[in-house]
């Protein structure tokens, strides 16, 4: 299984509710086993660049992970999220 996680920045904290909706569309995508989008907590105030959203998703394999990525939704999310965040990291691990 591949373990997908991405953390978001909004531009502006009036953009938030957008970026949250425009995530959301990728709970529709078949090719997740799981998908979950959330909104950060902030509770450890270690970093003041917290992002604002986390998306955690999983997979069957490399090959399910490429088809979320290549499905409308994906790209339909993009274009409503990427003009409006400050910051994207992903990261994708074996679990």
């Amino acid at each position: 299984m591949i373990r997908h996680v991405v953390f978001f920045n909004a531009n502006n904290p009036e953009d938030e509710n957008a970026i949250f909706d425009g995530l959301s569309i990728l709970s529709n995508n078949p090719h997740a086993l799981l998908f979950e989008v959330r909104r950060n907590l902030k509770v450890d105030k270690i970093n003041k660049d917290d992002p604002d959203f986390i998306v955690y998703a999983e997979f069957a394999d490399q090959k399910a992970l490429d088809a979320y990525k290549a499905h409308p939704l994906y790209q339909k999310s993009i274009s409503i999220v990427r003009p409006l965040r400050s910051m994207r990291i992903a990261a994708d691990f074996l679990g």
